[in-house]
C-alpha cells in the first residue's frame, strides 16, 4: 500500500458518518508545526478565527481579516496530511449574501487546499449554508455563543442559563443540520442543552463548552497546553507548555550571559 493512501485525508462525509459512533477528536491550529503534532491524533484540524486573539492579541475576533486566514489555513494543510482542516470564514467575509459567501468560501477552499470551512449562526445563515453545501463547499456550523457576535450578545457569555431560550437555541441547531451542514460546534451552551441538542441532532456536534454527550470536542490547542495564564471554565489544561518555555527561555539567556553559549559544539572549527 503507497504512503498516499496511507495518509489519505479525513472528509466531511466521514465526519458526518460518525453521527452516534467514535467520539471525534478536534483542535485549532495556526501553523505549520503545531499542525504536524495536532495531525497525530485530531481527525479535525480547525484553523480557527480565535488566532486573532491567540498569536495576534486581538480583543476579540472581529478584525480577523480573509486574507489572514488563507494564509494560516494555507500552512496547517502544508503542516497535515490526515485531519479534515477546517478554515474559519472571518466576520464579514459571508454575513452580506450567500453569494458573497461562496465567493469567499470558494477562494478559501482553492487558495489553502482546506476540506471545509466554518461559519457562525444558525436559523440566519441557513440560507447561506445551503448555497455553498449545493455548490460543492462542505460547511460546519457553529451556534450557542459565537464570538463573531459579542457586540449583539453583550461579551462571551454563556447560553441558555434561561430555558426560556431553549427553543431558539435548538432551532438553530436544527435549522444548520437541514440546511446541509455535516457538523456543529457548540459552543458556551450548558451543558443539558447541549446533550438535548446532541441526542436529537442529525449531524455530529462538536462541543467546546457542551457536554459530553455531544459527537466529539474541540478546545484551542494554546489554551489546552497551558499558554492562557486564566482559561475559560471549559478548558482542561493537558500541558505546561508556557512553563517549559519560559524555563527555556530563562536557561538560554542565561547562558548567553554567561557565555557558556555557543559552546565549542555549536561552532564551526576551522579545517
Amino acid at each position: 500500500m503507497s504512503q498516499e493512501i496511507l495518509t489519505r485525508r479525513i472528509t466531511a462525509p466521514e465526519i458526518l458518518g460518525r453521527k452516534g459512533g467514535e467520539p471525534i477528536v478536534a483542535l485549532t491550529a495556526y501553523h505549520a508545526n503545531t499542525a504536524r503534532i495536532v495531525d497525530n491524533h485530531a481527525d479535525i484540524l480547525l484553523v480557527g478565527d480565535s488566532l486573532g486573539m491567540v498569536l495576534y492579541a486581538m480583543d476579540s475576533t472581529l478584525g480577523v481579516p480573509l486574507d489572514l486566514m488563507i494564509a494560516h489555513g494555507r500552512a496547517v494543510v502544508r503542516g497535515s496530511k490526515r485531519g479534515l482542516v477546517v478554515v474559519d470564514m472571518p466576520f464579514g467575509s459571508y454575513e452580506e449574501s450567500p453569494a458573497v459567501a461562496f465567493r469567499n468560501a470558494a477562494r478559501i477552499t482553492a487558495e489553502t487546499g482546506c476540506g471545509a470551512v466554518k461559519l457562525e449562526g444558525g436559523v440566519r445563515m441557513a440560507d447561506t449554508i445551503r448555497f455553498l453545501t449545493e455548490r460543492g463547499i462542505p460547511v460546519m456550523a457553529h451556534v450557542g455563543l459565537t464570538p463573531q457576535s459579542i457586540n449583539t450578545l453583550g461579551g462571551f457569555k454563556t447560553q441558555g442559563r434561561d430555558t426560556a431560550l431553549w427553543p431558539l437555541i435548538k432551532a438553530d441547531a436544527q435549522a444548520v443540520a437541514s440546511a446541509g451542514a455535516f457538523a456543529v460546534v457548540l459552543e458556551g451552551i450548558v451543558e443539558p442543552l447541549a446533550a438535548e441538542i446532541s441526542r436529537e441532532s442529525s449531524i455530529p456536534t462538536i462541543g467546546i463548552g457542551g457536554s459530553r454527550e455531544c459527537d466529539g470536542q474541540i478546545l484551542v490547542l494554546e489554551d489546552m497546553l497551558g499558554y492562557n495564564p486564566k482559561p475559560p471554565r471549559f478548558v482542561k489544561v493537558y500541558g505546561a507548555v508556557g512553563n517549559a518555555i519560559d524555563a527555556a527561555v530563562k536557561s538560554y539567556a542565561d547562558d548567553v550571559r554567561s557565555r557558556t553559549f555557543p559552546g565549542d559544539e555549536n561552532v564551526y572549527p576551522l579545517k
